[in-house]
């Protein structure tokens, strides 16, 4: 058994606690329940990273290293670009946040490429700022350069994510530039699904001083909870967020851990497979369901549910058999579910159930 099928099938016999959860509706009936609703990885940490975690432990008693200088340096020497063009944040949710209150003041407005990050609206509305979205029809295709310039306005800055959450779709890196190339600006460009798509946008961030990347370890590397993430772009965008940064923003685990992971990148490439290979066959069996499901770059589906129902009959009746997705009951997704990919078992539970409801249906 080499190191990767031993790795994977240890992870296979380990506690399921490590893939399974409670639910709030049913934890005081002790009902095992799968969670496939936050888009988390479900294998464990490799056992390099997690020596990195225990030893950090030991430090408890000490102040993390102030601004994250040797996980920056780390991820500058990962990424191919300079110290001054990294941000660390606790989770890339706290350089968004970062975002807002450094290039806002009330009442500007943001540009969202619409359906997106949910978190969006959070922020804008405790930086006073007007959210605008602006209509991404085309899940696999930006829109025109000038049609977003148009609808977005004056708007400080534009939020996009490729691959896009919720829907999962990834457009062309080509694409991306186009659009930064022909506006002034700042695109924020949020990558955190990207270790599961074809592409990314690095390459660009030296090419264009309005774009700025966010990184994430909570969904390929298996870190959600340890809160670890990453702003990469122009170093004066860079500096103004720091200089608004609370300097002991992340733990001395976090920080162990997210140097770890940056040094051994690689040993997540069997998990980030296996992932990508439970994606495709739940995309094919849920088509097979009757399922509309958007061609998905991430760690989860997006599929609109068979005429009859919306998406939050789904949810609650996959539910009822202790399986947890996702729905968007507001706006135009009200018709889907979003599945997160877990394990090879919690995929087979989770198709076994929603067979049974569609053939109830029939």
């Amino acid at each position: 058994m080499s190191g990767d099928e031993e790795y994977l099938h240890r992870h296979a016999m380990a506690d399921r606690s490590l893939a399974e959860g409670r639910s709030a509706g049913i934890a005081a009936y002790s009902l095992p329940c799968v969670n496939l609703n936050r888009n988390e990885n479900p294998f464990p940490m490799p056992d390099v990273v997690m020596r990195a975690a225990f030893a950090a432990i030991g430090t408890h008693n000490r102040y993390p290293e102030e601004d994250s200088g040797g996980l920056r340096s780390a991820a500058a020497r990962a990424y191919g670009v300079s110290v001054e063009q990294v941000i660390a944040g606790n989770g890339s949710s706290e350089i968004l946040a970062l975002i807002y209150r450094g290039f806002l003041a009330a009442g500007d407005t943001v540009g969202m490429l619409s359906p997106g990050f949910s978190f969006n609206h959070k922020l804008a509305a405790v930086n006073g700022a007007r959210l605008l979205e602006v209509d991404w029809a085309d899940h696999n295709a930006l829109p025109a350069s000038q049609s977003v310039r148009q609808a977005a306005g004056d708007a400080k800055f534009i939020v996009l994510a490729n691959p896009n959450n919720p829907t999962g779709t990834f457009v062309q890196i080509a694409e991306i530039e186009r659009l930064v190339a022909e506006t002034d600006q700042l695109i924020v460009l949020d990558e955190a699904y990207v270790d599961f798509a074809p592409d990314n946008a690095l390459g660009l961030i030296d090419r264009y001083q309005n774009l700025l990347l966010l990184r994430t370890f909570s969904k390929s590397y298996a870190a959600a909870g340890l809160r670890i993430g990453f702003g990469l772009g122009n170093p004066r965008v860079i500096a103004r967020l720091r200089s608004i940064q609370n300097p002991f923003n992340m733990s001395v685990i976090s920080q162990s851990v997210g140097v770890s992971i940056l040094e051994h990148r690689n040993a997540y490439d069997q998990c980030i497979e296996c992932i990508v290979q439970e994606r495709e066959r739940t995309m094919v069996a849920l088509s097979a369901l009757g399922f509309y499901v958007l061609p998905s770059h991430a760690n989860f589906v997006l599929a609109r549910v068979p005429l009859g129902y919306d998406g939050r009959w789904w949810q609650q009746a996959l539910e009822r058999k202790n399986v947890n997705v996702a729905v968007f009951p507001e706006g135009d997704l009200g018709g889907f579910i979003r599945i997160s990919i877990g394990a090879a078992e919690q995929m087979d539970t989770c198709l076994s159930v929603v067979s049974g409801i569609a053939g109830g249906l029939i």
